[in-house]
């Protein structure tokens, strides 16, 4: 899950809650841990911890562990530990809180710590601090990331609700195997493959009433009764509040979207780390494009070059028998009823009813990425540029965009418009984007 300034909501956490927990009882095997008993010596036994721990991470700074991502920012599971470990230093409550936790062990049991049968109680606790440490760091720098007030019980209720659109994400993609399920939780009975299904591609296709509906099924198909229907007040209100639901899980989503493009879960775990490279191989190529426009005495800063001189466009047509080349011409109008067919979709989309026919004029004839990309459709290539170079960027032509919105149509929009389905849609971009990758590195 990710939002606005936090950093520790990912899937590299629980690698470091395990890294932490390691170097903790590292330390503690070097410090009197009775001196955790008296408050007066709180402040020096989080310094001589804090040097303690901070070593022994440094020492595992270069293990499988520590250099795993840690978040999609491209921290690894070493830089966000060092980081709370010295958040703690910051934060002394949430050790005297860890110290009173294990004072009120050792009433009961003694010096527990001693006894190496023991280190997972002593481990329990230290995963405990460093939990609600995480999310009281990661409220503050929410509230510093967008002004608006949060808590750490408000980052809770958001992993909560992330947690629950996957748990129904995975139970939609076995619909089969949790009929009963899955139709308790859409609120009808199925008979065979449900649309919500193919619909629910993020947590913004996932609905409120979906997830009181699955907390409420927990206990009949899991045994135990689900985080909205516990006897804890802490999610009490929500089950109630569908409306406040279907806002956490938007911000979510739209973060989320905003920030790292998931629209698939290939692009998820690749968009970070190649986005630098993908940005080199465009500046590249446009230079090269521009380079050679210089030479024509024309320059264009935008992907879409300028028109060649009828001249150039004749010369590079002449190796080809009936000079109809890509360079040579914008793509030839299809047929009437072709157009016709066009016109329908476009309207059932709430797009310009000549949307397809006017955007298609509206290439550039010499386009480098048309010369590259000559063989796919236009929903393809409209495709690849809203994944370069974003929904909205001023190269583009009026034609292209919705004027509902002012951007690019959407992915759902365009696989529309060519008449396939959306992994297919993604696949043939990812292949046209690639192919513009190998022809810059040419």
């Amino acid at each position: 899950m990710r939002l606005p300034g936090t950093r520790y909501q990912e899937h590299g956490w629980e690698q470091v809650r395990k890294l932490l927990g390691a170097c903790s009882l590292q330390a503690f095997r070097q410090l009197e841990m009775l001196h955790l008993l008296d408050p007066a010596r709180h402040g020096a036994m989080l310094d001589a911890y804090t040097d303690a721990a901070a070593a022994a991470l440094h020492a595992s700074a270069r293990t499988a562990r520590g250099q795993a991502e840690g978040n999609s920012y491209g921290e690894s599971v070493y830089e966000l530990s060092l980081s709370l470990l010295y958040e703690l230093q910051a934060q002394p409550a949430f050790w005297s809180a860890f110290a009173a936790a294990m004072a009120a062990e050792h009433a009961r049991n003694g010096e527990f710590w001693r006894d190496a049968a023991a280190e997972g109680v002593v481990r329990k606790k230290v995963n405990d601090m460093y939990a609600t440490l995480r999310d009281k760091v990661d409220a503050d720098n929410y509230i510093v990331a967008t002004g608006r007030d949060c808590s750490p019980n408000r980052i809770y209720t958001y992993r909560m609700l992330d947690t629950a659109y996957r748990e129904i994400a995975v139970l939609f993609a076995g619909w089969e195997q949790h009929a009963a399920q899955v139709g308790a939780i859409l609120g009808r009975p199925l008979a065979g493959l449900p649309i919500e299904v193919r619909q629910m591609k993020s947590i913004l296709g996932c609905k409120a009433e979906w997830v009181i509906r699955w907390s409420e099924t927990l206990e009949q198909f899991g045994g135990s009764p689900g985080p909205l229907h516990t006897r804890s007040k802490r999610f009490a209100s929500l089950k109630n509040s569908p409306g406040k639901i279907a806002a956490l899980m938007t911000e979510i989503g739209d973060y989320e979207e905003l920030s790292a493009n998931m629209d698939s879960a290939e692009d998820r775990h690749s968009d970070a780390g190649e986005a630098a490279l993908w940005l080199e191989c465009y500046w590249r190529v446009l230079g090269e494009s521009e380079r050679g426009e210089e030479q024509g005495g024309q320059r264009e800063d935008c992907i879409l070059a300028a028109p060649e001189p009828e001249s150039e466009v004749a010369a590079a047509g002449d190796g080809d028998d009936d000079g109809d080349t890509p360079v040579a011409q914008a793509e030839a109008a299809p047929p009437p009823e072709l157009l016709a067919l066009e016109q329908e979709r476009s309207g059932a989309l709430s797009l310009p009813l000549r949307y397809m026919e006017l955007a298609r004029a509206a290439q550039e004839a010499g386009s480098w990425t048309l010369r590259v990309l000559h063989a796919e459709s236009l929903p393809i290539r409209l495709a690849v540029y809203q994944k370069l170079l974003g929904p909205a960027d001023d190269s583009y032509p009026d034609a292209w965009l919705d004027p509902a919105t002012g951007e690019l149509p959407t992915l759902q929009q365009l696989a529309a418009l060519d008449r396939i389905s959306m992994p297919t849609l993604r696949k043939r971009r990812n292949e046209a984007i690639a192919r513009l990758h190998a022809a810059g590195a040419r």
